[in-house]
Parts: structure tokens; sequence; C-alpha cells
């Protein structure tokens, strides 16, 4: 074993790894969708050079991002059919039919009409090409929303019937009403605004304290960033605060300390599902929540002064402190969010579908060591995926609009890359 662990501790903390790793990908893919459709609706309107090329440029960053969620998402999917067989087995055809869904909608349709955005830059008409960008942003979000569908049958099981040992679905809009799948979906759209506005501005701030010659670009696009991260940060606090009324009573006595509650759900758990151990980590849960909340703070901190520094042109020009503080911030939104991920989740423990399956049952028939070695290797592959990602992404927002090649001209003999499918 791992230093100790048991073999469920290593199963837990690979798939922790394996999501949470996941999850930062989904998060800028989300938020930079938007902020492109909305720069490229923009540029599409006035017609205006400077916002096609702001189009190019972040919309190269998110094609990067976007191509690299997907190769950890299928990884991702390797890990979970080997080690929780026994969660697919028990809740599969419930939960299954939503991760279904989601396959069609981010490997068909959102990656199709990406691919038709990517090659049909001044080859298709403008509207038609602007068209694409927003199904493709409105694709991405019905895939978060069906992926947080399945989660929050896990959360909170609803929609189904029991026989033979199993869960089988029942009602498809019982569990598409879920409340903990609608309120986090619209947390985590939020959340997903507010990484891509910070992301934005930062990245915008490092090219005005260095004076890059495309210096009118990154002050719309600075502005552009504050602009959508403010509210979204009230937005993502709002849905965050309605999540409260939807947590199981261990999460919420967890959160709040209080050790009566905590006694009463493990009394009320313990009531229906025997002796044992029914609470989650308290220390884990509170420290989570605690961290999420002051990185909010500070988010929000620096959003609204920058919002107030922004309408000051000379600010915008030449505060390097400001610009400093910008591209600073680029990762808070990150580690807020896997705070936010780690509280959801942790919360839920032991439990993977809350109330009817234990994590321990939910595993797959393997060894300590058979475990081990998974997560090792999902580890290291993880590792060298958020490593390729950060080196491309930090390498193409160095380049600038200068190095995009996104929507670039090409010779006219010059045939037209047609994708293999």
């Amino acid at each position: 074993m791992l230093g100790g662990m048991e073999t469920v501790d290593l199963a837990r903390l690979q798939f922790a790894l394996t999501a949470g790793a996941h999850f930062l990908f989904v998060t800028l893919t989300l938020g930079l969708a938007t902020l492109v459709a909305v720069v490229q609706t923009r540029a599409t309107f006035s017609r205006n050079p400077v916002h096609l090329r702001m189009t190019r440029f972040w919309g190269q960053l998110y094609v990067i991002n976007y191509a690299m969620g997907i190769v950890t998402g299928l990884v991702m999917e390797f890990q979970l059919g080997l080690s929780w067989s026994g969660l697919t087995e028990y809740a599969g055809d419930v939960f299954g039919a939503s991760l279904a869904i989601e396959t069609l909608v981010a490997f068909f349709l959102e990656s199709t009409f990406l691919g038709l955005w990517i090659f049909g830059w001044d080859r298709l008409n403008r509207w038609a090409h602007l068209a694409l960008i927003w199904v493709v942003t409105l694709t991405a979000y019905a895939s978060a929303f069906w992926i947080l569908v399945a989660n929050g049958f896990l959360q909170n099981p609803v929609g189904f019937t029991e026989s033979g040992g199993a869960l089988h679905l029942a009602d498809l809009g019982a569990l598409v009403a879920n409340p903990p799948a609608r309120v986090a979906f619209w947390h985590v759209l939020g959340a997903a605004l507010v990484t891509g506005g910070f992301f934005m501005a930062g990245v915008s701030a490092f090219h005005l304290r260095r004076r890059t010659p495309e210096q009118d670009l990154f002050r719309k696009s600075l502005r552009v960033g504050v602009g959508v991260a403010l509210p979204a940060l009230l937005f993502t606090a709002a849905s965050g605060g309605m999540g409260f009324e939807t947590m199981q009573l261990p999460k919420i006595a967890a959160w709040a300390g209080d050790a009566d509650r905590l006694a009463e759900a493990q009394a009320q758990l313990a009531a229906v599902h025997g002796p044992g151990d029914h609470l989650p980590p308290v220390e884990v849960v509170r420290g989570a929540g605690l961290a999420m909340i002051l990185l909010f703070v500070l988010m929000l901190a620096v959003a609204a002064a920058s919002f107030l520094l922004m309408v000051i042109r000379p600010a915008v020009r030449g505060f390097r402190l400001w610009h400093w503080c910008l591209t600073l911030m680029i990762p808070v939104p990150f580690a807020a969010v896997l705070a936010g991920w780690i509280f959801r989740e942790m919360g839920r423990q032991p439990w993977a579908v809350y109330g009817r399956l234990t994590t321990a049952e939910a595993m797959s028939p393997v060894t300590s060591g058979q475990m081990a070695l998974s997560l090792t290797a999902f580890t290291g592959v993880f590792a060298v995926l958020i490593g390729v990602n950060y080196w491309l992404l930090a390498r193409a927002a160095r380049r600038g609009p200068e190095g995009a090649a996104l929507g670039a001209d090409r010779p006219a003999d010059v045939p037209v890359p047609v994708p293999a499918f």
C-alpha cells in the first residue's frame, strides 16, 4: 500500500486527482467559450479589426485548452471504469443515461461545430461563422449540465426504482429537475465565467505591463475580462448560497463544525443504515469550504478595485502594480474551483450514491498493490497533460495576436486542411 493507505483511500485519491484536474480544463473552456463568443459578436457587428484579432487570439487559447480537456476526459473515463465497477453495476442504468447524453453532446455536436468554426474562417458567411461559436458555447453548457445531472443523482438519488440489487431509471424528468443538479449547474457556470474573466484580464495585464504592440487590443480585453468577472463573482456567490438549501445534513453540520448537528446526522443515518461512521471528514470539508470563501473574498476585492480602475485610461495604460496583481490572480479562480469541488464531493462521503451505496461498495475488486500502481500511472499521465497544457497556453499567450494561427490568412494556392474523422 502507498504510505499505509487503505485500498479505498487510494481509489478515492486517484479519482480526486483525475476528476479535479479535468474540472480545471472544463472550467476554463466554459468561460473562454463564452468570452470568445461575446468578442466575436462585437467583431461581427462592428467589423472592427481589433475585435477580430481579439477573437482570433482568445479563440486560439480556447482551442488549446479544449483539446487538452478532451484528452483528460478520456483518460478519466478509463479510470472510472477500472476502479469503480461497483458503482456502474449498481447505479449505472440511472446516472449512465445522463453521461451518455453528455458524450453525444460533447463529442458529436460540440466537437463538430467547433471544427466548422476553426476551419470556417473567411470561408463561411460572417453571420454563419458567428452562429457556430454560439452553438459551440451552448453545447458546452449542455455538456456541463448533463454531467451535473449525473453528479446530482449521486448527491441526491431520485427518479429510480430498485430491483435485482440495482437501480433502474424510472423518471428522467425527476433526474433532470433534481435540485442539487440545477443549482450546481448555475454555480459552475458562474465559476467558469469568473475563471475566464480573470484569465483574460490577467493575460491582458501581462501584455500591457510589457508594452507589447497590441496595446489597444489588450486594453479592450482587460475591460472585457474585468467586466465579466465582477458580476460573475456575485452570481456565483448567490447560486452557492442557494446550494446550501440542497445539501445533506452531514455536510452542513461538517461545514458549521456543530457537534450537536453532527451527532444528530450520525444518529439519523445509523438508524437507517446500521452502526458505523456515516459522517464526512469534518476538517477536510470545513477547510475546503473556508478556503473557497476566503479566495472568493480576495477575488471580489481585486475585481471591484479593477472595475473602478479600468474606467481611468492612464491606469489601464500604465499602472504596472495593478497589471502585476491581475497577472498573479490568474491561478486564484482555479484554486477556488478546486476548493469548492472538494467541499461538494468530500461532504458526500462515505457515500458514492448518498444513502444507498458506500464508496467502499462502489469499488472494483482490486488489490491495494494494483490500486497503488494505477494511482501512480494516472497521476503521472495527468501531471504530463497539465504541464503540456500550461506550456502551450503560456507560449501562445506570450506570443500575442501575431502568433495566433487561428483564422490566419492563407495563400489562395494552399489547400485547406480537412480534419480526419
